[in-house]
């Protein structure tokens, strides 16, 4: 009989057999085993233990963990809640709002746990796509360093005794009460603001914003104009990054990519025209970009005022420019399709470029005049008028609201100094920021998802927020504080509730309410906010004189930390800015001639001393497109809060730059350049990843596109590639045959603003860890999508896309979001020595995440460099506690249960979701169909507000992604590195620009 073959039981029973200890000898001489008889093996140096620590494995470790773990008792609910099912997810429609940045949402809750956040379909406004403050903002939900209580002068306190020494202080109040917030656009809590300051003598609601809009709001009554982006045939920027952070990005990206989709049966879109300081997300995306100082500024709009109305000419550099003329051309020649829009907070330039609108037929075309935006609302004036006052002592209480003036106000110093004359001061802010620290009570509001709300973006258009979640901390929402210090009998819902009857349509109420709140939105034209209208400002603009040599400079808002508000947010802070692709901090941006003449290189530290005789020190970044004499310093930065650990360390305050100008708040100004001696690397991360020399982004003319849109796709080349070689019809790989579905994913670089949102909802979606500053400048981050953005090499060509290293002065740019190809001929499959990596059925190259033992062999192997290897247990490692969310039982509530939590050594990368490909697949085989092309998509293609991202079943022919490839195959559809014959299931579409 044939012996049978020997299973061993395990490594340790292996490492006593003498065939074990003979190999052994040879490869590991000094990790011998030791016979624990004589002492003999492995030169006494060892024990078998040791060998095995070699080898990756711990069997200590596992021992103490599985001794040590804490009990925990698993509870079975005694009455499940009716709409909770264990494993089930549940959706409320909500809305997230602050600082301009409206979004319409559905938020997905597990087991009473909010987990991730997506557009609301229902939503005219943003019906498809969030931006990346929104998605972040889940995370500021289970954020340990909220306030847990109310505090008294710093000291933690009951709600009865805040609520007692209120009301009494508020009873005996001498001088004006002031309730200080940024931008409200919810209805009903102005009608409750309004009704808590009826009963004072002098009482007065200030709203102002740390990016004012006044200046615009002066210049057109009092409102936002209703601009429609989708209706220009041509669109002039001025300053104004109205993708990334002016007044309504997420509306506008919905708007202007509209008619930015070509295709060889519509080969027609917009014309875009950008004339900026610093290299915006917008600019990035215009066809024709023309840098800018500030200082000419009211040049160039009293030139294109006077080219558009014929008044006059105007003289000067920018004036005379063959770029403002070809502009002013086509303005003319398509009047009541275009559109012009300057971000200045200059009341004067807003007024001139209203009148240019005005001019050009844009009201009722382009601009809807029944339909403004109240997304800004802050008036600079009232806010300083109300510091003189405080100085005064003519303030007796003040209430401050989402606003936080002693960081983001440039008369901080002036504000801190009256506040000490002021009686009563009170805070709502969740931490003790700024401001919080100088009042006497600090009445903690709710997270927007513990909390009821009402929102009007636009006029009629009307969004409600619900609580999805329960207040995880002793906190009260600001309204409720403010109905019991009014003695009102109520709570905030039933307020709401009653304010709604007005605009319930008829009918029963409690169906209407019903209704609306699983909606979300309410769209029907009615307007519940009565905002009055103002007198415009005079249609005038006074250029400015800056000395010659004189180096301007300009702060602008952050595309993803915003104005300071989001600072303390590791999700946002790992987010790679668009342009720049610097992360943890800001950065003092000129263009490259300057940084010659200073001998300036990339990271060292420069001196920025402002004409007020502050500055502050920040490292220098080398930014193309930056206009020659200036520099950019975001705002938001420089923060030393005990409440917040992440934002501390991080960049300079650049508020100190902003300036008053009469009652508007300006934000430019001449500055002083000194290099010290001191160097900060700026952790980016696109230098690691730049494929040089290769066939990766491609773009074309739409001229060349009209003319033949068969010959676009190969016409691109990178820096000195003389064209790609075609895939060899020759393959080592065997080719799969796709029976049931075969996913693929479309990825149209035409609607690719570069925004991040992708990336971002990625992150939450799939649990990717937060490794902070360090560990992104060792090139560790972990991103599974990244947005890749590319330069020309030559000024104003629509070929030769560069690497990063050598752009032109003024370049174009390419986004391209890079993830895992799922290519059918996968270089990483054949090389994993453990099959951790492998093909599925259906077309989707999967992790399994158990198999993985770390040799990365996987990472080398893959052309696309989108693979990521975990070199820290960061879910649980000491070293992340500042930057990693997840590192604490709160934090770890925003895990995505659907998505396991990698471990150390294990490689990863992008799965298509497999999570939600199976959960779609599971609910149609239930109901005993096939999946229906968009019940499954992806978290990037569902974040996406401009439809960029298009995922579905290639063999089914009704998806939406196979006949975006029947009709762009052998046009602008290519894949990235094609001549490898990786054949890649991740489909672009060739960048098509409109050049004038």
């Amino acid at each position: 009989m044939q012996d049978r073959i020997k299973y061993w039981k395990g490594i340790e029973e292996l490492e006593n057999t003498p065939e074990f200890a003979k190999n052994a000898h040879n490869e590991f001489p000094e990790f011998l085993p030791v016979n624990e008889a004589n002492g003999e093996g492995g030169a006494g140096k060892t024990q078998r233990r040791d060998f095995l620590k070699l080898l990756g494995f711990s069997m200590a470790a596992v021992s103490l963990a599985s001794c040590e773990a804490p009990v925990r008792k698993a509870i079975p609910y005694l009455n499940k809640p009716v709409d909770v099912e264990p494993g089930v997810a549940n959706w409320y429609a909500s809305t997230y709002y602050q600082n301009g940045d409206y979004n319409s949402i559905l938020v997905k809750t597990r087991e009473g746990r909010p987990i991730k956040i997506e557009p609301n379909p229902m939503s005219f406004l943003t019906p498809y796509g969030t931006s990346p403050r929104a998605q972040a903002s889940l995370l500021g939900l289970y954020d340990e360093n909220r306030l847990r209580f109310p505090l008294i002068k710093g000291e933690e306190a009951k709600w009865d005794d805040v609520d007692r020494q209120i009301r009494a202080r508020l009873a005996n109040v001498n001088g004006k009460v002031a309730f200080v917030s940024s931008t409200i656009i919810s209805p009903t809590t102005q009608k409750l603001i309004n009704e808590f300051g009826v009963r004072f003598g002098n009482f007065e609601h200030v709203m102002y914003d740390a990016n004012s809009a006044s200046g615009l709001l002066q210049a057109n009554g009092g409102v936002i104009p209703g601009y429609d982006f989708s209706k220009a045939n041509v669109i002039v920027g001025i300053n104004a990054d109205f993708l990334g952070t002016w007044l309504a990005p997420v509306p506008f990206a919905k708007q202007y990519i509209q008619n930015r989709k070509v295709d060889a049966d519509n080969p027609t879109m917009s014309r875009h025209y950008q004339f900026e300081t610093i290299f915006s997300l917008t600019g990035a995306n215009a066809d024709v970009r023309m840098p800018i100082k500030p200082s000419e500024e009211a040049a160039l709009v009293t030139a294109l005022y006077r080219g558009i109305t014929g008044q006059g000419s105007a003289s000067g550099a920018v004036a005379e420019s063959k770029i403002l003329a070809a502009a002013v051309k086509e303005l003319q020649a398509n009047r009541g399709k275009a559109l012009v829009v300057a971000g200045s907070n200059d009341p004067a330039i807003q007024s001139m470029v209203a009148a240019i609108n005005s001019a050009l037929g844009a009201a009722g075309t382009t601009i809807n005049t029944e339909a403004p935006f109240y997304v800004k609302r802050g008036n600079d004036a009232n806010m300083i008028r109300l510091i003189n006052e405080m100085n005064a002592g003519t303030v007796g209480a003040v209430f401050f609201a989402e606003a936080n003036p002693a960081y983001n106000h440039p008369l901080a110093a002036k504000l801190v100094s009256g506040l000490k004359k002021v009686d009563l001061r009170v805070s709502f802010a969740d931490k003790v920021d700024e401001t919080a620290a100088l009042v006497e009570f600090v009445t903690p509001d709710n997270h927007y998802l513990e909390s009821w709300n009402d929102f009007e973006a636009r006029r009629g258009y009307l969004s409600l927020a619900q609580p999805a979640i329960s207040p995880i901390f002793t906190t009260r929402q600001m309204q409720d504080s403010l109905l019991a210090w009014s003695g009102q009998n109520t709570n905030y819902y039933e307020y709401l509730r009653n304010n709604w009857r007005s605009v319930a349509t008829g009918g029963d109420f409690n169906q209407f309410w019903d209704k609306t709140v699983h909606d979300g939105v309410f769209e029907g034209g009615v307007s519940m906010l009565n905002i009055a209208a103002s007198a415009p400002a005079a249609a005038s603009a006074t250029p400015i004189n800056i000395a010659s040599g004189a180096v301007e400079a300009v702060v602008y808002e952050s595309v993803n930390i915003g104005t300071g508000e989001l600072v303390g947010n590791p999700w946002l802070q790992e987010l790679p800015d668009p342009i720049s692709k610097a992360t943890w901090g800001n950065y003092v941006a000129m263009p490259r001639k300057m940084a010659v003449e200073m001998q300036v290189e990339q990271g060292d530290v420069i001196k920025v001393t402002f004409a007020n005789g502050e500055s502050i020190e920040l490292p220098a970044l080398m930014q193309p497109g930056q206009a020659n004499g200036t520099v950019g310093i975001a705002l938001g930065y420089g923060r030393d809060l005990k409440s917040s650990p992440v934002a501390n360390g991080l960049g300079a305050n650049a508020y100190p730059i902003t300036t008053v100008s009469g009652n508007t708040v300006l934000y430019a100004g001449t500055v002083k350049l000194e290099k010290t001696d001191a160097h900060s690397p700026i952790a980016q991360t696109q230098t690691h990843h730049t494929v040089m020399d290769r066939l990766v982004v491609q773009a074309n003319t739409l001229a060349n596109y009209k003319a033949n849109p068969k010959e676009v796709t190969e016409y691109i080349r990178i820096a000195t590639h003389e064209g790609a070689a075609k895939p060899a019809t020759i393959s080592l790989w065997d080719d799969y045959e796709y029976k049931n579905h075969h996913w693929g994913m479309v990825i149209d670089l035409n609607s690719c603003i570069g925004c991040g949102a992708c990336t971002m909802s990625c992150n939450v979606e799939n649990n990717i860890p937060v490794v902070g500053k360090a560990e992104v400048l060792n090139r560790r981050e972990m991103h599974w999508m990244r947005i890749d953005r590319y330069y020309s090499s030559v000024e104003h060509e629509e070929k030769d896309y560069a690497t990063m290293e050598d752009p032109a002065e003024n370049p174009s740019v390419v986004f391209q979001p890079m993830l895992c190809q799922h290519c059918n001929h996968a270089p990483c499959e054949t090389v994993c020595p453990v099959a951790a990596t492998m093909h599925s059925s259906e077309g989707i190259n999967q992790m399994v995440y158990n198999r993985c033992v770390g040799t990365r062999y996987c990472a080398n192997n893959c052309p696309y460099k989108v693979r990521r290897f975990n070199w820290f247990a960061y879910a649980n490692n000491d070293k992340f506690d500042v930057n990693q969310p997840m590192n604490n039982d709160l934090g770890k509530m925003v895990l995505n249960p659907d998505v396991t939590v990698r471990s150390r050594g294990v490689m990863e990368k992008c799965s298509f979701c497999v999570q939600r490909v199976q959960l779609g697949k599971l609910e149609a085989k239930r109901e005993n169909r096939r999946p229906k092309d968009g019940e499954i998509v992806t978290a990037c293609a569902q974040s996406c507000p401009t439809e960029a991202i298009v995922f579905g079943d290639m063999l089914d022919p009704e998806s939406r992604v196979s006949k975006i490839l029947a009709r762009q195959q052998g046009e602008r559809a290519f894949h990235v590195l094609e001549e490898l014959n990786t054949q890649p299931n991740v489909t672009y579409l060739t960048k098509i620009r409109n050049l004038a």
